[in-house]
């Protein structure tokens, strides 16, 4: 299983394009404290995985989902009249987007991590042989 962790910055947009080819796995993740990053996901990223891989297997994945709580956080979110993005908006939207699953995880505590690699190679093994190369695209 290679990974290719794609930057969603404009300035690679030029290069984004390159991990593609050979892609089995998308994921595609946004952070549960950033909602404007889960829009990004239905209304930018979906529409370029489509186009550079419409049959590629989508799995959307929430990150940071220890910040929920967190006291901090949570203040910092009541601070800017924000909420948090709930489970239940991840799988609404994952569903929206035609993903195969939604997780989350956290990389502080390592919470939800394996599920996410485990979720991504079974769905990257169901593919394999009907595209070229074992690969995996996270956005």
């Amino acid at each position: 299983l290679a990974l290719w962790d794609t930057a969603g910055q404009e300035d690679y947009e030029r290069l984004r394009p390159l991990a593609y080819s050979k892609a089995h796995v998308l994921l595609i993740a946004f952070s549960v404290d950033t909602p404007d990053s889960l829009e990004n996901v239905k209304h930018k990223w979906i529409e370029e995985a489509n186009e550079r891989c419409p049959d590629v297997p989508i799995i959307l994945v929430g990150l940071k989902k220890d910040l929920r709580e967190d006291p901090l956080a949570i203040e910092e979110m009541r601070k800017k009249s924000q909420r948090f993005v709930s489970p239940r908006d991840g799988s609404e939207a994952a569903a929206e987007i035609g993903a195969r699953k939604y997780l989350e995880c956290s990389s502080l505590t390592g919470e939800g991590v394996d599920d996410v690699f485990e979720a991504a190679t079974r769905a990257a093994l169901l593919t394999f042989g009907k595209t070229r190369g074992p690969c995996c695209v996270i956005l």
